[in-house]
């Protein structure tokens, strides 16, 4: 064990968490993690709620990560090449390693569209993204938020929060149609309204001029004080390609301990695709949570324990002061079964060939956690409510 060393790559929820659960499972070998990012590990939710709103600092992903773990962190300095046994930093800076944690994370996508670049167009991933689009707000009267999923919605509230008139251009008829069906996405659809927010439903974003003025197919000009893509994201794999190793579906492949095609390399949380044994196939999954629960195994197997990655993925969202809990295997369903409650809560279950797939509630915690056991089991009776 004394000539064991893990060199962890990547700030996020995936790599501390790796890089924790390799010491708790015994692993005593230096360890250390390189990252992008400027800002020590931090809680990546509140980005789009209350730190954009400037009602809390940033949460500090684990305080004590460095002196109880006896992990290095190394900031602001991203690894530019994966070698054999060994990572080389853009500083020039050799680590080698015995374990490598490949927990890259994913940036956002900019839509290959005219003005779309432009430097006073924002997105929102990072600590400095969020302090920067905060920055932007003040001063001006209204937004344009392009894309309807949780970070365009949770940003859009928090923008109409700090006093903006706020709009998302829509590519759907409801916000996340594709994703959680249409009668979630009325759910959704009346909570933006209830903000504030407007919404332009079914409509494309075809150009941004000069950073701020904004042409769609639905409404020929908008302008706005500000402009934000929420158009999704793409996982980082340039290292793991540049190394050879198995890449599917835009993500690095894995099996259900996180090992990759490479010897000794794991992968983690939004670049893996990883061997779920619950789902019986290999799952593409962007959630906080899981990039803690699938950093765990890849740590844990690094240190020579037998992890599995086989829980069902789930999150939680905050649009405003409602909180929304979902839980699925995430890769598609075929019906989905909505039941609103007398008290403004909700759950809709979602079925594949007449198997328990998914579930999205709204207080209504007792559906949640029974629907993540019959997702697991994959029950084929359809679940009452």
């Amino acid at each position: 064990m004394d000539a064991e060393n893990l060199v962890v790559v990547g700030s996020g929820p995936a790599g501390v968490s790796a890089a924790r659960a390799y010491r708790e499972a015994g692993g005593t070998g230096p360890v250390r993690l390189l990252t992008a990012d400027p800002d020590p590990p931090y809680e990546r939710p509140p980005l789009s709620k209350e730190f954009l709103r400037g009602e809390a600092d940033l949460p500090p992903l684990d305080e004590e990560l460095a002196e109880k773990h006896d992990i290095t962190i190394t900031l602001d300095d991203p690894v530019t090449e994966l070698g054999e046994d060994s990572v080389r930093t853009a500083s020039g800076a050799v680590h080698p390693f015995t374990a490598c944690v490949l927990a890259t994370g994913a940036e956002p996508v900019r839509p290959d569209l005219p003005g779309a670049d432009h430097p006073d167009v924002r997105t929102l991933r990072s600590a400095a993204d969020s302090r920067a689009l905060r920055a932007a707000a003040h001063g001006v009267r209204s937004a344009v938020v392009v894309g309807a999923g949780f970070i365009g919605c949770e940003a859009a509230i928090s923008l109409t929060r700090l006093g903006l008139q706020v709009t998302i251009v829509c590519p759907d008829d409801v916000p996340q149609e594709k994703r959680l069906g249409p009668d979630a996405g009325r759910f959704l659809l009346r909570w933006l309204k209830s903000e504030g927010v407007s919404v332009l439903r079914g409509t494309k974003l075809l150009s941004v001029e000069s950073g701020h003025r904004v042409r769609t197919d639905l409404v020929p000009v908008l302008d706005a004080g500000l402009v934000v893509l929420a158009t999704g994201v793409r996982p980082r794999i340039g290292l793991a390609e540049a190394a050879g190793l198995a890449v599917e579906r835009g993500r690095i492949r894995t099996d259900e301990h996180l090992r990759t095609s490479k010897p000794g390399v794991l992968a983690a949380g939004d670049v893996a695709l990883a061997y779920n044994p619950a789902a019986g196939r290999a799952l593409a999954v962007e959630h906080w949570g899981e990039g803690l629960a699938m950093g765990e195994v890849a740590g844990r197997t690094a240190a020579g324990e037998e992890a599995v990655w086989d829980e069902v993925p789930g999150f939680w969202s905050v649009l405003g002061d409602r909180v929304l809990k979902y839980a699925a295997w995430g890769d598609g369903f075929d019906r989905a079964r909505p039941f609103p409650r007398d008290d403004g809560g909700f759950t809709v279950w979602y079925e594949r060939e007449g198997r328990t797939v998914g579930v999205l509630t709204h207080e209504a915690d007792e559906d949640y956690e029974r629907g993540q056991d019959l997702i697991k089991r994959g029950v084929t009776a359809s679940p009452s409510s």
